[in-house]
């Protein structure tokens, strides 16, 4: 249970409902329809992310509530060189929850335990096949929400990450615009 101040990370389709101040079954419609993203429990009861719920309000002029303005937005960024993953840091640190991996299947088995909304990779990174990681990405349903923003100085591989589903595609070095792109991303 959240604390009074703490964002959760799921939410119910009734708690859901009371921010929207619509009726239960609008929820369940939207969900059905594909409008506000969500999943299944093995009990086929609705659960909805934070990030997507406050994607969903601010998208469509709900008010946002306190304890969804409360958490930061988390996000793991994979890059092998240090210089950039220092710039990284020093442009996202305290804006949001973030975790730094410079080996990319540690950034793969922390995103198992500990999604973030945001996942910025390298896509010039020699250790990870960005397009394939992408699209695997974006197949599986535990997964699928996680947007993905490319961060390389291989501007000939922007169309191709956009193509597997990358949400955007920023050039090197500009770790500000990293900052500004997942806040793009994360308000729809």
């Amino acid at each position: 249970m959240a604390k009074r101040g703490e964002s959760k990370e799921l939410y119910t389709a009734s708690e859901v409902a009371q921010f929207c101040q619509v009726d239960l079954k609008t929820i369940h419609n939207w969900a059905d329809r594909g409008e506000i993203r969500h999943f299944r429990t093995p009990g086929r009861h609705l659960r909805f992310r934070a990030a997507d719920v406050l994607e969903f309000l601010r998208k469509f002029g709900y008010p946002v509530p306190e304890q969804l303005k409360a958490g930061k937005p988390r996000v793991h960024v994979i890059d092998e060189d240090p210089v950039s993953r220092d710039a990284l840091e020093r442009a996202l640190n305290g804006r949001f929850e973030l975790q730094m991996f410079a080996e990319p299947i540690d950034a793969f088995v922390a995103l198992g335990s500990n999604p973030p909304d945001v996942l910025v990779i390298d896509a010039g990174t020699t250790k990870l096949d960005a397009l394939a990681a992408i699209k695997r990405l974006r197949s599986m349903p535990s997964t699928e929400h996680v947007r993905v923003i490319v961060h390389s100085a291989r501007a000939d591989l922007r169309q191709l990450v956009l193509d597997a589903g990358a949400a955007l595609f920023v050039s090197k070095p500009d770790a500000g615009r990293v900052a500004e792109s997942i806040d793009s991303v994360l308000a729809g």
